[in-house]
């Protein structure tokens, strides 16, 4: 497994903000060291030089998780780009 960052904090909307290390794609699930799936993430924030991730939790304990170190499952569904929904343009 390859550390993507560290949990910083659980934000008032109800995701995980995480500082990262490495770069990653929208819909990338995030584990722990024991590989439990801890987050998906959402969307990426902040500079480019020094990114942030908006992940969706999927623990209902997510506070033990604060601070500590993630990382990247190896095993993700590919993320397919969502296609338009209607009439033909």
């Amino acid at each position: 497994m390859q550390g993507v960052g560290e949990v910083l904090h659980l934000a008032s909307s109800g995701r995980v903000i995480i500082r990262l290390t490495t770069s990653v794609r929208d819909g990338q699930l995030l584990v722990d060291e024991a590989g439990k799936k801890i987050a998906k993430v959402t969307e990426m924030i902040g500079p480019v030089d020094a990114p942030y991730a908006s992940a969706t939790p999927l623990t209902n304990n997510i506070q033990k998780y604060i601070g500590k170190k993630i990382f990247m499952d190896k095993e993700s569904p590919a993320v397919r780009p969502k296609r338009f929904r209607g009439r033909n343009r």
